[in-house]
């Protein structure tokens, strides 16, 4: 019985946009005629005294309108997070960014890839990228629909252009370039502070982080650190 009135309740917030329309809905035309004031026809039906349809307080209507918004943003956010999702994916690099797209996404893991390869002009070009700023702000279908490939920008963590020498470095909403260091270039997560160091000959990336090596045919080389986040304590 339960699940029928709010069935129903979802219902009427669903059909009318405003409280006032879902008022209007229960007035009849002799309501009107009798009655002579449409404010006066609208309250009577709020109190029950007119109107064939469920009794609604107009705090209800506008809580179960809220709660109707909130979970069709929910849904609709949980159709769409998933770039990867739905995809037959081969290429084996695309396959591990699918592996941690959604712990991206989430905050639990910040991956950074580690791309080197040739840009549309045949210049050799490498670079690290943080995944999920990545993430927050480009849409990925295109890369895992096979329509586009992941190459580093000058606007990513770190971009080197081999035949231009154009080297930039950029920090991200995750972590910081450290990049004039006897140990090479570091990246310090900005959530637990821990250090990424991604120096091919250290015994250890760091903390909470493991160094993947992704052997593709599309790529020269790719390199993934996957830094599992804790906040700090």
């Amino acid at each position: 019985m339960e699940e029928e009135v709010a069935s129903s309740g979802d219902n009427i917030v669903t059909e009318f946009n405003t409280y006032e329309d879902f008022l209007d809905s229960q007035i009849t035309s002799l309501d009107l005629y009798y009655l002579e004031d449409e404010e006066l026809a609208r309250q009577l039906v709020e109190l029950g005294y007119r109107g064939s349809g469920e009794v609604l307080k107009r705090e209800e209507f506008e809580a179960r309108k809220q709660a109707a918004e909130a979970s069709r943003l929910s849904k609709r956010s949980q159709q769409k997070t998933l770039a990867s999702s739905g995809k037959e994916l081969k290429d084996p690099f695309l396959k591990c960014l699918a592996q941690r797209e959604e712990a991206n996404r989430s905050g639990k893991m910040t991956t950074i890839v580690f791309i080197r390869d040739r840009n549309s002009r045949g210049q050799e070009i490498s670079g690290y990228i943080d995944f999920a700023h990545r993430l927050k702000t480009e849409d990925f279908e295109p890369y895992f629909g096979g329509r586009k490939r992941l190459l580093p920008r000058p606007s990513d963590l770190s971009f080197y252009n081999w035949e231009t020498q154009t080297s930039t470095s950029n920090p991200t909403s995750n972590y910081q370039v450290i990049a004039e260091n006897a140990s090479g270039l570091l990246f310090k997560n900005k959530r637990d502070r821990k250090i990424i160091n991604v120096d091919p000959k250290a015994s250890s990336p760091g903390d909470n982080s493991t160094r993947t090596i992704i052997e593709t045919p599309r790529y020269i080389q790719i390199v993934i650190y996957d830094h599992i986040t804790r906040r700090k304590t």
